[in-house]
């Protein structure tokens, strides 16, 4: 499992130039999964995510969580990170997990995000999303965990 965490400001995704998920200040992820993922990689993965300490405190340094501030989450699925360069120029997606199983463990990973009381907002899965953001800092970080059959 992968996600880029993107501190913003703000960040929407449009579908047919629509809004259909917006959030102020928070993270912006980018979700993949890969063959092996299961609950126990989204459970390390919400864990992560909601205690990241990414956000500056009174002296500016990067010491609070996305609860300690009551930030937002906008979580939009991207199969392209398990996008493979190392051979030719057209990247191969073969550790991208199919559609089907992959929304699985993708509202899985939301639903417990919405759990945490962290508001939550989402892209559509399987669509193609147009995704604004006004990157905070900026603060791009990428946070992988391979499952234990990998």
């Amino acid at each position: 499992m992968k996600v880029l965490v993107q501190r913003v400001l703000e960040s929407k995704v449009e579908v047919d130039s629509k809004i259909v998920g917006q959030i102020n200040k928070g993270f912006l992820l980018l979700v993949s999964f890969t063959y092996g993922d299961t609950s126990k990689e989204i459970d390390y993965m919400v864990d992560k995510i909601l205690h990241l300490r990414i956000f500056d405190d009174e002296n500016g340094v990067m010491n609070k969580s996305l609860l300690d501030i009551g930030g937002s989450i906008l979580s939009v699925s991207q199969f392209t990170l398990y996008a493979d360069t190392r051979k030719g120029r057209r990247p191969s997606y073969v550790n991208a997990l199919n559609g089907e199983t992959a929304k699985k463990l993708y509202d899985e990973f939301n639903q417990k995000l919405i759990s945490s009381g962290i508001h939550i907002e989402t892209g559509i899965f399987g669509t193609e999303m147009k995704v604004f953001l006004i990157n905070d800092g900026p603060v791009t970080i990428m946070l992988e965990k391979e499952s234990n059959s990998n």
